[in-house]
């Protein structure tokens, strides 16, 4: 039970990395892109391939994170310089990204046990040597993601991290501050891009495989993620007896900013109850449709249904 949990934390970790990315696109910029089922695999894809061919596993993390910016300014230069709407450029990126990922690692391909991941590499194994691959795996997905989340708050913080704020909220505030909303949307769709492809990028590291199809239903997860995180954080923010309680266990990570936080803590409840699903006895082939039923769930529940993702 113990592994189970564990395990299941280290997935909720990993694929906070893609919820970061949704979170940036949906709950910020306000744009709904469907390139992320492109832009996962994609990472994914060039990571494969990266640790097959023998290069160190870290380097693969900027590796991937470069690519998924690449898509991520693809589909940006389609909507803001060509005037494809949102919906459409995103739909482009990723039918494209699609034969772009057969190209580089084909339709399957597994990463053999012998080759070293980011969970095995040299450094990870001198500071957790005594530790199980589990344990290693849940260790390392934590100090990845945090140190994302980090970094994102004190992006957010800066002047540009303001203006990619202010363009989901109010684009012409930021044409009134004589920048451009455009670029400003190019940068958050890189930025978004990238930490997607890091997501794909880790999760081959954890399974060692990739698969052409792996991103299907990415969006959707990162979707559901984020607006449970956002409901939680509501219903806390709104709570007096929620607050006292956080405070009174002395759970002061809940006090820290508010929107990567709420994504972490979304991804891991959506983890946990995709999981709880499967140990009720479902069979593994239903995921995808366990995955649309709680996504259907949680947007009847907070009361959404299709709405735009508040801006948190």
């Amino acid at each position: 039970m113990l592994d189970l949990l564990v395990s299941t934390l280290t997935q909720g970790l990993i694929y906070a990395l893609i919820s970061f990315g949704v979170y940036i696109t949906y709950s910020i910029l306000d744009f709904p892109d469907l390139g992320v089922d492109g832009t996962f695999p994609l990472g994914a894809a060039v990571t494969a391939v990266l640790l097959v061919k023998g290069v160190n596993p870290w380097l693969t993390l900027p590796a991937a994170m470069a690519v998924g910016a690449l898509a991520g300014l693809f589909t940006g230069v389609v909507h803001v310089k060509l005037g494809v709407r949102n919906l459409l450029a995103g739909i482009i990126t990723m039918t494209a990204l699609f034969s772009v990922n057969l190209q580089i690692a084909g339709s399957n391909l597994t990463v053999d046990r012998g080759t070293d991941t980011i969970f095995t590499s040299a450094p990870v194994t001198a500071l957790l040597g005594d530790m199980s691959l589990m344990g290693r795996k849940l260790v390392v997905s934590l100090f990845l993601t945090l140190a994302v989340k980090l970094v994102l708050d004190a992006y957010f913080r800066t002047k540009s991290g303001l203006l990619l704020r202010a363009v989901g909220d109010n684009a012409g505030l930021v044409t009134s501050l004589a920048q451009d909303r455009g670029a400003v949307k190019l940068l958050g769709l890189v930025i978004s891009n990238a930490l997607v492809a890091l997501g794909g990028c880790v999760v081959v590291h954890e399974q060692r495989s990739f698969s052409a199809t792996m991103g299907t239903g990415q969006l959707v997860y990162g979707l559901a993620a984020v607006i449970i995180g956002v409901s939680l954080m509501n219903f806390y923010a709104a709570s007096p007896l929620a607050r006292g309680l956080v405070e009174r266990k002395g759970l002061r990570l809940l006090a820290l900013p508010a929107g990567t936080t709420s994504v972490i803590l979304g991804s891991i409840l959506y983890k946990l109850c995709v999981q709880a699903a499967l140990s009720a006895g479902l069979p593994a082939n239903m995921m995808k449709l366990v995955t649309a039923a709680l996504f259907l769930l949680v947007l009847v529940l907070s009361g959404r249904k299709g709405e735009a993702i508040i801006h948190a």
